[in-house]
């Protein structure tokens, strides 16, 4: 996968970008709507999903609008997910008294995602 993005790199803005999407939609109309099952408190998960939203944006936007020198703003993309992911995981030990299994599962599996495409996108720039 790594050769295939080395070959188009801009391409990693979109693929972030619609995860973004994903993530928020799933914080915002899935975990939040039943919070009792996952067990983490609607509130978080709006701010959380409303993250996830600008990250999105920032993301399509450099897909779309830059050209040349797009390695800074991948940068930038690839510690903001680091930082959605501390900010995350300080979460999960937060309120780890009301989080069901489901919701920590979901929870790291998101974490694991995003921690990977940090990764690729550390490499990349």
């Amino acid at each position: 996968m790594l050769d295939k993005l080395t070959q188009h790199p801009k391409k990693i803005f979109l693929i972030d970008g619609i995860g973004g999407l994903v993530t928020a939609t799933l914080l915002y109309a899935l975990l939040a709507r039943f919070e009792p099952f996952f067990g983490m408190p609607r509130s978080v998960l709006y701010w959380l999903s409303g993250i996830a939203c600008l990250y999105a944006l920032y993301s399509i936007t450099c897909y779309f609008l830059l050209k040349d020198n797009w390695k800074p703003y991948l940068r930038v993309i690839a510690l903001a997910n680091l930082g959605y992911c501390c900010l995350t995981f300080g979460l999960l030990f937060y309120h780890a008294q009301s989080l069901s299994i489901w919701g920590f599962a979901y929870f790291l599996g998101e974490i694991a995602i995003i921690l990977a495409l940090a990764r690729i996108e550390w490499r990349l720039a």
